[in-house]
């Protein structure tokens, strides 16, 4: 597996310094800088050069999960300083409007498959249709998204199937109806490790499931556990 880490909006909601100081106090080596908020985006990219990200292998930015139209050109520009420092960016397919605008960000630019609630973007087919224009993108699987579109995990697997090799971020968490992000329960951790012998190695992994710092750790071990072929596991208990 990648480096592990969490999103900051995960530990913290839009209080990125809160979460960076949780995470200073751990040895995980991944971070995903998140400005979920159209009125964060800004102020975290103007703050960047502040920010000490010394511990971290792997960095990337969540873009705003919403991005209104007459701004888009602005939050292209803003997120071009992120792809000038080399890291990917995570965007949701139904932010972007203009595909063009996003072309020059090429493989730093990171498509995530997404939950229930949004007009399209859960399955492969729609992945598909992203890349046919934006062919230089890459893929951020978000493995609890695909478990809430559908449990028996079908979609999963063939999101992983077509897009394995394009899969650069991995996204891990518990995806409730309401689509919040959860710690992870059995019930995930199953249907994860059913996939889990799909999934790319080395990839880094990003934790979104909303827990107290005092949980860090032992959600990262359920992570790790859920993320385990079932055949590894069968093989490890014998």
């Amino acid at each position: 597996m990648g480096p592990i880490g969490f999103s900051t909006g995960a530990l913290a909601l839009a209080d990125v310094r809160s979460a960076l100081e949780m995470l200073s106090r751990t040895e995980l080596k991944a971070v995903e800088l998140s400005a979920l908020r159209q009125n964060e985006l800004r102020p975290l990219i103007e703050s960047l050069d502040c920010l000490d990200l010394t511990q971290f292998e792997y960095i990337s930015f969540h873009a705003p999960s919403w991005i209104e139209p007459e701004f888009e050109s602005e939050a292209v520009r803003l997120l071009s300083e992120v792809v000038h420092r080399g890291w990917p960016v995570i965007i949701h397919p139904d932010a972007m409007h203009d595909i063009e605008r996003w072309s020059a960000f090429g493989h730093l630019l990171l498509i995530e498959n997404m939950d229930k609630r949004k007009p399209i973007g859960q399955r492969a087919s729609d992945l598909q249709l992203f890349w046919a224009s934006l062919p230089g993108a890459r893929i951020c699987f978000d493995i609890g998204h695909a478990r809430q579109v559908d449990p028996t995990m079908s979609e999963a697997a063939a999101i992983l199937e077509q897009f394995r090799d394009h899969i650069a971020e991995l996204h891990v968490s518990e995806v409730n109806s309401q689509s919040k992000h959860d710690p992870i329960t059995l019930a995930s951790k199953i249907a994860f490790q059913g996939v889990a012998h799909l999934l790319p190695i080395d990839t880094p992994i990003i934790l979104e499931s909303r827990v107290t710092e005092d949980r860090i750790h032992s959600e990262i071990q359920n992570a790790l556990d859920a993320l385990r072929p079932v055949t590894t596991m069968a093989l490890a208990g014998d």
